[in-house]
């Protein structure tokens, strides 16, 4: 990934936080066909390996997990917020013209090995923690024991699970630090006024972090 040293982010605790946030992640394998792309919804254990440990599941239908070797080499991306940043938004274009339009992200690479795990018991963890996790919002959460036992049991040995040791981590937040202040504010103000206040959010706080470094 090309990484300005001005976008780069290092902070662990940051990636991690753009993975639980934004967790459906891009898994990219090299198969016999070439390279091969697929988008899984990870939780992330922090706890496991020096920058953490994805879980997650697949279809049994899936040629993910006969196609690609255990142990494989494989990329994660995880793409946080983004937006169109429109040149207009800046005060000073009006007085140079000198800009041109642009887009902001965040995004995070994990690199790590492949590993199958086609365990009922992992699986049924892996169900578990995803449900909880992303029913919590829910008025009344739906829990596995909600539905039938032998329904659930037949959708259980239709999926197999993976994991992924991150062994390396790339961060990117592009996020106009390279904008003077009252551009950035110009900008921020223009995406509030559009409703992307997450964008918007990401670039206040990533404006605020610089200050105090």
């Amino acid at each position: 990934m090309y990484l300005p040293e001005q976008f780069a982010e290092q902070r662990v605790e940051e990636l991690q936080r753009i993975i639980r946030d934004f967790p459906l992640g891009t898994i990219v394998t090299h198969t016999g066909q070439g390279l091969d792309a697929n988008h899984i919804p990870f939780e992330l254990d922090a706890e496991r390996g020096a920058y953490g440990t994805l879980q997650g599941h697949i279809a049994r239908a899936n040629p993910l997990w006969t196609g690609v070797p255990n142990g494989a080499d494989v990329l994660v991306i995880f793409r946080g917020n983004d937006g169109y940043i429109s040149p207009s938004w800046y005060p000073s274009k009006q007085e140079t013209h000198r800009h041109v339009p642009t887009w902001n992200y965040e995004v995070v690479h994990a690199h790590g090995k492949l590993r199958i795990v086609d365990d009922g018991k992992f699986v049924r963890g892996v169900l578990a923690r995803l449900t909880r996790r992303h029913e919590a919002a829910e008025p009344r959460p739906w829990k596995m024991g909600d539905a039938p036992a032998d329904y659930l049991d037949q959708m259980l040995k239709m999926i197999v699970g993976i994991e992924v040791e991150i062994s390396r981590v790339q961060g990117k937040r592009k996020l106009g630090q390279n904008r003077d202040a009252r551009d950035l504010e110009g900008a921020v103000r223009a995406l509030r006024d559009r409703g992307q206040t997450a964008l918007a959010d990401a670039m206040e706080g990533e404006r605020r972090a610089s200050s105090v470094l």
